[in-house]
This record gives structure tokens, sequence and C-alpha cells, in this order.
């Protein structure tokens, strides 16, 4: 059986429909052309590579804090479609109970587009969506990630990280934002999300740069805390990026068991798709 045709559950991509849903007049990045993918191809997308449901993620670009796209997505085919939502950084408990009504399983934290002082104050809200059983997900690069440390110690909310941390290559393993979240992995407070390679390698795909980083979060987090995301339609990104180019970097590293574990078990258990609709 091909990578192609084994099931997979895709755990980061976004939907960009400027046409049904217009951009926020306050995005400070409005993605065009090959960036845009609808719901409906997307869908075509996923049927082609035998990828049965995907957590979808509210992009900052192009919609800041509307995450109409996308919830739009999870109300009209529940059964295939998880979120991550961007909300204001006093978000309630009432507005993130209207969300997860919705389908949306966690929160967003792009500290890589708006940097780590945009989140100073959001400790509070990491203790709402810890009881109401909901993700801080936080997509870091590079050391920022020592900036969350203490208050997601604090909160002890579950962690979705995005893009193997997306680390430093030159730095090497032993780097202080990865060595953190190494610790977040050992604690098994942690998801991490093997994907994203074109985010921090320093090299042209097939990225080997990342191989070694992708090995220890293995490593150290283990495949029921890994899972697998095409990071679809590639937001900003500057070298030519396909899906299946994207899978077959998976087929290289991992086997036929790994994988099944690594692009379904991990986010079917965590995310509740089997059950999704039911």
């Amino acid at each position: 059986m091909s990578i192609f045709d084994e099931p997979k559950i895709d755990a980061h991509c976004h939907l960009l429909a400027p046409l049904q849903f217009p951009y926020s007049a306050d995005a400070l990045y409005k993605p065009q052309g090959q960036e845009i993918g609808d719901q409906s191809y997307f869908s075509h997308v996923m049927n082609s590579y035998g990828v049965q449901h995907a957590l979808l993620v509210g992009p900052n670009s192009g919609y800041n804090l509307d995450n109409t796209c996308m919830c739009h997505a999870l109300t009209t085919d529940p059964q295939r479609f998880k979120g991550i939502a961007v909300v204001p950084n006093d978000a309630s408990s009432e507005q993130l109970c209207a969300l997860q009504k919705q389908g949306v399983v966690g929160v967003a934290f792009n500290s890589s587009f708006w940097g780590t002082s945009f989140y100073k104050d959001i400790e509070p809200l990491l203790h709402r969506l810890k009881e109401l059983n909901m993700y801080a997900q936080f997509q870091v690069e590079a050391d920022q990630l020592l900036d969350f440390s203490a208050m997601i110690e604090r909160s002890q909310v579950r962690v979705l990280i995005d893009h193997c941390g997306r680390p430093v290559p030159a730095k090497g393993v032993n780097q202080a934002g990865f060595a953190a979240l190494l610790k977040l992995g050992k604690k098994g407070q942690a998801f991490v999300k093997i994907s994203g390679f074109a985010k921090f390698s320093a090299l042209a795909y097939p990225f080997d740069d990342t191989t070694i980083f992708v090995e220890k979060l293995v490593d150290v987090f283990g495949l029921s805390n890994c899972m697998w995301a095409s990071d679809w339609p590639y937001l900003r990104a500057s070298p030519r990026l396909d899906y299946g180019c994207i899978l077959q970097l998976v087929a290289k590293q991992f086997s036929v068991t790994e994988r099944h574990k690594l692009m379904w078990s991990t986010a079917d258990d965590l995310f509740g798709f089997s059950y999704a609709g039911k």
C-alpha cells in the first residue's frame, strides 16, 4: 500500500476563501493566488491523498480573529473537521464554550507572527482552556517557548506545539527553546506536530537538516504524543511545496506501523474524529 492510500488525519491546515468569506480589514497579511484554498477544494485534496479528517487552524493571515470561514467547515462537515480558533487574549469561558459547541478543540497562539510580548497576559486564558479540557496551541520559533514555559506549567493546560517548535537548525538539539520543548515532552503535557519543515529548515526540499530534530522529538515524546500535519496551503512559503512531496518525507522516515500512529492514532485519540457526528 502506498502512503497515499494509508488512512490519515491532517493535524494542521488552513482554509482561506476570500470570495465567500472576505478577509478581515485589520489582517496584516492577506494571502493570494496559490495560498488560497477553500473547503471544497481541500476536500478534493484530502480525497486524493487518503486524508479522512483534518484539524483546521484559524489563520492569523487573512482572518485575524474571525473564525467564520473555519467554523463554517466545522458545522457543515463535522465528521471530517475539527478546529483550532484564534480568539482575543481575554476571551471568556462563554466565548470558548460557544466555539467548542461548533467543533473547536483549542486556541492558537502564534508568537512567530505576533511576537511573545503580544501574549504576555494569556495565563488566565490558559486556565480557562484547562477548565474546558481544550488545547493551547503554540507556534513558536527559536527560543520563544521559554517565554511561555512558566505559564504552561502553572496552568497545566494541554499543549499542542506546531511545526517541531521551529528550531534553528544550526544551533542543534541542545538550543534552549528546543530543550524547553523536550522538557514538556518528558512531562507528557504536550503534543508536537511533525510538520512545517520549510518554516525552519535552512535547506531546500527534502529539508535534510530537520531530520535530527524529528528523531529527537519522536524519541522523547513517543509516537503517542506526535502527529503529522501538512500545513496546507503553505501560507507565505518561499519554496514551492506540494502535498505529495510532504507525504513522501514521512514515507522515508517512518515505517508503516509508525506511520499509522503518527498519521492517524494520535490525532484520533486526542480529537475524537472517529466519534465525530455520532
